[in-house]
């Protein structure tokens, strides 16, 4: 399982609705991520409209691939495309992936260290 972290832009003036917007995405689409390989999956936006994601998934080129492939994924992305500031590509392709530099488990479990606190 490998963990994958995005950012994004989210327009400022856009971040209520953006909000509104991921409390109750359509089931759908639920599925559609749950049945592509997405779990974990977690969004997290700043008041200045940064945006955080990050997923554990078997493959993430593949997930992603899977999910390009599903028509409930594309009107989502058309829907959500006007809510970023890098409108010139679909949301879920103008991510910037960020490299993993520190997991304290990993780290812990390579040290012969325990994981949980005594």
């Amino acid at each position: 399982m490998s963990r994958v972290c995005f950012v994004s832009q989210v327009r400022p003036d856009r971040l209520d609705e953006y909000r509104e917007r991921h409390a109750a995405v359509w089931p759908e689409m639920l599925e559609a991520l749950r049945d592509t390989g997405w779990s974990d999956y977690r969004l997290f936006l700043s008041p200045t409209g940064l945006l955080v994601g990050f997923v554990e998934t078997d493959d993430y080129a593949d997930a992603q691939a899977a999910m390009a492939l599903t028509e409930v994924n594309a009107r989502w992305q058309a829907e959500m495309g006007e809510f970023f500031v890098a409108d010139d590509a679909r949301p879920d392709e103008g991510m910037m992936l960020l490299d993993e530099v520190f997991h304290l488990e990993g780290q812990l479990a390579a040290a012969g260290l325990a994981t949980e606190r005594a």
